[in-house]
């Protein structure tokens, strides 16, 4: 309570006690759900954001170039949800575009709807892209050319999302009812990135569903390597550099040895000075030459002056 001084009937000084006023609240509470623990952070969001403003800039070129009539693509959000949640937040059919995108495992989806995809072909085959489109599924030949404008916005995203992960997408089907879209299971967490694509004056809503935790790595990667300075990553480097030449000085014990032999445990209690165990290697066979046990040269035996010395030569699969 803040206090408050003024003057009483009796010119005397009255001290009122004021509470204070609750600053409003500028944001509803976010609610938590147990059920996903992870969650895509704001530098992951702004990582993505990144990369996909990129996408849709390039998305715009694709499509006006295309379609020959002015088109935009922009960003609209980027959400984390169940895949059973993004089928169910899709009209009854659709365009899906299924794709690997290796190193990220699972598939994911390039989604436009049919509307959209029948007015990107109206307009590719020369119409004026009408407000009236059929609704079914396409042909061969407009299957064809569709896919054509699908391998190129896939190769922009490669180009685009290049700085989080090169990404190798490779269309692996084309499914028209989400609910038959075997991606992923209805649990699977995904990521979700909504685009606005206006063909003329008509907006369509165009989505890109991406597996959260094969991608949840890359994006970790890509936000330390964000969070460090140049001069920090010239420091890395030159340590990487310096430890990778002292590696090349670590002295390691090599072994030039004949070829093992195995001895029962009633021989060995026997063998007395004098004795003879007979060996396997061959007389002409070369010796090996082992590291830690491991095989991976062949020798001769010889001298090199007062010493012992051994001569590598091509191993008995080589010759």
């Amino acid at each position: 309570m803040t206090p408050q001084v003024g003057s009483g009937p009796d010119d005397g000084l009255v001290v009122t006690l004021q509470r204070p006023r609750r600053r409003p609240r500028t944001a509803e509470p976010t609610p938590y759900d147990f059920r996903r623990p992870i969650q895509l952070s704001r530098e992951h969001q702004r990582t993505l954001q990144l990369g996909f403003d990129s996408f849709a800039r390039q998305a715009t070129t694709v499509f006006t170039s295309s379609l020959r009539t002015v088109c935009t693509v922009t960003l609209a959000g980027i959400e984390q949800r169940t895949y059973a949640e993004y089928v169910d937040s899709l009209g009854p059919s659709t365009y899906m575009t299924l794709f690997t995108a290796d190193p990220i495992p699972g598939t994911g989806v390039l989604e436009i709807p049919l509307f959209a995809t029948m007015s990107c072909l109206d307009h590719m085959l020369g119409g004026p892209g009408s407000d009236e489109q059929p609704d079914r599924p396409l042909t061969e030949i407009e299957d064809g050319v569709i896919r054509g404008l699908v391998e190129r916005l896939l190769g922009e995203m490669r180009y685009a999302l290049d700085g989080i992960v090169t990404l190798e997408p490779n269309v692996t089907g084309i499914e028209y009812s989400p609910q038959f879209a075997q991606v992923a299971s209805a649990a699977d967490v995904m990521v979700v990135v909504t685009l606005e694509l206006k063909i003329g004056e008509r907006a369509h809503r165009v989505s890109v569903c991406l597996p959260f935790s094969g991608l949840l790595p890359h994006l970790a990667n890509a936000t330390g390597n964000g969070a460090v300075s140049d001069r920090e990553r010239a420091q890395r480097a030159h340590s990487a550099q310096l430890l990778q030449e002292q590696f090349q000085r670590v002295p390691v014990s090599v072994s030039v040895r004949f070829r093992p032999i195995p001895v029962d445990p009633a021989t060995l209690a026997d063998l007395r000075p004098g004795s003879v165990l007979r060996l396997t290697h061959p007389a002409s066979a070369p010796l090996d030459v082992t590291v830690a046990g491991n095989t991976f040269a062949h020798a001769t035996p010889g001298a090199r002056g007062q010493r012992l010395a051994a001569l590598i030569v091509t191993t008995p699969e080589e010759s």
